[in-house]
């Protein structure tokens, strides 16, 4: 500039001026409003964790209620047996049970540990996206009381299972999707592709939101996305961290799919698009719904919003996935976080530009009550009875995702009664036959919650390790016993008359809570095999 005259000095500002300009327009699409940003306040930080630690110890306090729930009897029995795969779910779930047990033990306070610390996870994770998107204190409160008190969270967050830990994958992809639209750091898809590959792990319907994702950014200006290596790098670390999992679908023969099937034809109670669409309210709480609409107008058309528009297409994609292979309701859940940042973020922004603070209180205070009313329907926080009786007034037997009829309680709670009765009855069974049988008796279950709670409780009687064909049990074989002698619990007279010639009922399995197809159930002793356990597995075999 030193050798150049005052004309020259002149032309080449306005010319790094004009160059300037051309960059901010490039880059403006992917830049957050101004006045929609803010910098993080200590305020912020003290609600977003003082609801955590309240999430956090609310679930904590009701991990011990009730009993153990199906699922978490098969997860520990899982975690005996680490593998790439299973039948019904990919390894990470059965890493978190055998981590459970090793480091505090197999109580129930133990086994759901966890998933209350994911209840906490999850409302860190929203208040970063309301920051993300702009949102201030009242927009933290707002969202973190809404994801603390979704039911279907509340639920999630109550016991053991990939549900817990899913949205957490789910909003850290949408967390660091939002921070890529916003800043342009390309370099975070390396990191978004880990957590994606991660969340596969965890639960192979992380392929919904990755495929949603893909084809959001296709349809928004964001596809330009797709001219960086990183993006790429990602998709090709998340590929890779899910790997050992594929093959290991392959190596069996894709038994995921063949349970998948089988699930969607006999067990998923059938829904309509409107109802699955309807009911997604009831999963949130329908005093929530409006601020997930209003995420979703945030995202899809106000001006706020247009960085994001990928992630509004993102849900829409999701949700009609789910419609066209006909999903369980509660398969989108992990989304609504996101939607729940993205709509108190857009109302704490209309509440201040419309000088409405009185609103504040109007929206948050029937959250809050409605949310504090739907509880009990979500953790277990009343006596048996009493749940029974509260469940029966909100009609939640109306509201199911799977065909088989309920009992006196909703089947969450259900499913966590009956089991101890069951492995009592088949321990005197068990005893009442002569030594030498003792020796050679095999435990046949028919399905895996069954064989999960004689292989959980069972060793408290003495008792010898279940078989049974039901999922990953079937895999894991008849273990050496021979059929000789056999007591079945639950296996259908039928199937049992196929394989043994002499079978006498040797007890009546009966539990007013439990499931009723986990009551009246016989108990028999079988003898004289037409076949060995090894040549009559394939007749066992139950992938549901």
């Amino acid at each position: 500039m030193a050798l150049m005259g005052p004309g020259e000095s002149r032309r080449a500002a306005a010319q790094e001026a004009a160059a300037a300009e051309q960059v901010a327009a490039v880059a403006e699409p992917i830049a957050a409003p101004r006045e929609f940003a803010g910098p993080f306040l200590a305020g912020d930080a003290v609600i977003a964790f003082s609801l955590a630690a309240v999430a956090c110890l609310v679930h904590l306090l009701c991990s011990g209620r009730y009993g153990y729930f199906r699922d978490e009897l098969y997860y520990i029995a899982c975690g005996q047996h680490l593998a790439w795969g299973y039948v019904d779910q990919p390894p990470l779930i059965a890493v978190w049970a055998r981590f459970s047990v090793w480091l505090l033990g197999d109580s129930l306070f133990a086994l759901r540990f966890f998933p209350a610390l994911a209840s906490a996870a999850k409302i860190l994770l929203t208040a970063w996206m309301v920051r993300e998107l702009g949102g201030k204190r009242f927009a933290q409160l707002l969202a973190g009381t809404a994801v603390f008190l979704a039911p279907i969270y509340l639920t999630f967050d109550s016991f053991l299972s990939m549900n817990a830990f899913e949205p957490l994958f789910w909003s850290l992809c949408a967390a660091l999707a939002m921070r890529i639209a916003k800043q342009g750091n390309c370099r975070l898809w390396v990191l978004f592709g880990l957590i994606a590959g991660l969340g596969l792990l965890n639960k192979h319907s992380m392929l919904f939101f990755g495929f949603g994702m893909v084809l959001a950014l296709l349809l928004t200006p964001q596809r330009r996305a797709f001219r960086s290596r990183w993006i790429w790098l990602g998709g090709l670390v998340a590929f890779l961290i899910f790997l050992p999992n594929l093959l290991w679908e392959i190596r069996y023969g894709w038994p995921t799919l063949e349970h998948l099937h089988n699930v969607a034809l006999v067990k998923h109670a059938p829904v309509t698009p409107l109802q699955f669409v309807l009911q997604q309210a009831l999963l949130v709480h329908p005093l929530a719904a409006p601020i997930c609409l209003a995420g979703l107008y945030f995202f899809l058309r106000a001006d706020e919003g247009k960085p994001y528009r990928f992630l509004g297409w993102t849900y829409l994609l999701i949700l009609a996935q789910l419609i066209i292979l006909k999903g369980k309701i509660y398969y989108l859940a992990p989304i609504y976080s996101m939607l729940f940042a993205a709509g108190a973020a857009w109302i704490e922004q209309w509440v201040r530009l419309h000088n409405r603070n009185w609103m504040k209180p109007a929206i948050l205070v029937p959250l809050a009550v409605g949310g504090l009313v739907a509880a009990p329907l979500a953790l277990p926080v009343l006596p048996v009875e009493p749940m029974a009786a509260y469940s029966k007034f909100w009609k939640v037997d109306h509201v199911r995702v799977e065909r088989q009829p309920v009992g006196k309680l909703p089947q969450l709670w259900a499913d966590m009664f009956g089991w101890k009765n069951q492995v009592a009855t088949i321990a005197r069974a068990y005893h009442r036959l002569p030594v030498e049988e003792q020796s050679k008796c095999a435990l046949l279950a028919w399905n895996y919650g069954e064989a999960g709670a004689i292989d959980h409780f069972g060793a408290a009687y003495g008792l010898p390790k279940s078989i049974s064909g039901s999922n990953n049990y079937y895999l894991w074989g008849p273990r050496g016993y021979s059929g000789e002698v056999v007591i079945s619990l639950g296996v259908p007279l039928e199937r049992l008359q196929q394989i043994f010639g002499q079978i006498e009922q040797a007890d009546l399995i009966v539990d007013e809570y439990a499931m009723p197809d986990e009551s009246n159930l016989p108990v028999y002793i079988c003898r004289k095999p037409k076949l060995t356990l090894q040549q009559a597995w394939p007749v066992l075999k139950l992938y549901q």
